[in-house]
């Protein structure tokens, strides 16, 4: 899990080199069908099944629109916003959105230590949001965009915490990214999937092969794999990892400079995380 964060957090740096190549919607393409063809050789080599019960289907079609959704969101702020700001706001606030939907579903009011994390991370939210200068800030440098993402990702993992029940959380996954893949193509179009190779250089495949092979297939398949295991509050926990190494990659290689309200919103936020996760941890 922490190499699979570390990993998460330079993704954001290579994000925004691919955001530069083409729309969010053809990168998402390639991302999806290189991830696609990586998780089968990985399939060959462990010699898992494919096949997933019947009732998980609807989940599998529900995880693929998510998980398309969430990576459009990723690459479209991306286009506009910052590697670093987007990294850590999006990841800052997965956990916290997560655990607040976990007491939602679950019906529960939250208790004292809960309450106090979650209002910590809410001050964080607006923080990272800047909203507490301008609520007009939202709508600016792909916040709204990074905002969207990090719900659409909590509400990810609550569905991908149920995968193991169906089979191999991996095979969940290649079959997830196989709907996914064919979704962004009829989205996207094949002018536009072929546009890309036409500019595609060693930088481009370079970035693609990391994000999709490194970062998709292996650290996130692990993330899947833990919530299968511990459950999605839990597992969305370890995302207090990203934001460091998400701001230590934009700062090495984009040379974005961490803004203040970035850096304090961050501490807050993973204090938040740290709150909720050692509620949960000695319960």
């Amino acid at each position: 899990m922490i190499l699979s964060m570390t990993c998460w957090g330079f993704s954001w740096t290579s994000g925004k080199i691919l955001s530069l190549y083409a729309g969010p919607l053809t990168i998402s393409f390639y991302r999806f069908t290189l991830t696609f063809v990586s998780l089968l050789v990985i399939l060959g080599i462990t010699k898992e099944s494919l096949r997933i019960k019947r009732e998980g289907l609807l989940d599998l079609l529900l995880a693929s629109a998510l998980i398309s959704l969430y990576t459009f969101l990723f690459f479209k702020g991306l286009t506009v916003g910052k590697a670093g700001a987007g990294g850590v706001l999006v990841t800052v606030l997965n956990p916290i959105i997560s655990y607040t939907l976990a007491l939602i579903i679950g019906r529960r009011k939250p208790t004292r230590q809960e309450a106090i994390g979650l209002s910590i991370g809410g001050v964080a939210g607006i923080i990272l949001l800047r909203l507490f200068s301008d609520a007009s800030a939202l709508w600016s440098a792909g916040n709204i965009y990074f905002l969207l993402a990090s719900l659409s990702w909590a509400f990810l993992s609550l569905v991908t915490s149920r995968a193991g029940r169906y089979g191999s959380p991996v095979t969940f996954s290649c079959w997830m990214y196989t709907v996914s893949t064919v979704l962004m193509f009829a989205l996207s179009g094949p002018s536009s999937a072929g546009a890309v190779l036409d500019k595609a250089d060693f930088t481009f495949w370079g970035n693609l092969f990391f994000s999709a092979t490194i970062t998709t297939s292996f650290a996130t398949t692990f993330y899947f794999v833990a919530t299968s295991k511990i459950g999605a509050s839990k597992a969305s926990s370890f995302i207090f990892l990203v934001p460091f190494s998400a701001a230590l990659g934009s700062w090495m290689f984009l040379n974005e400079v961490p803004q203040i309200h970035s850096i304090i919103g961050g501490i807050l936020g993973i204090g938040a995380v740290y709150i909720l996760n050692k509620k949960k941890a000695t319960a």
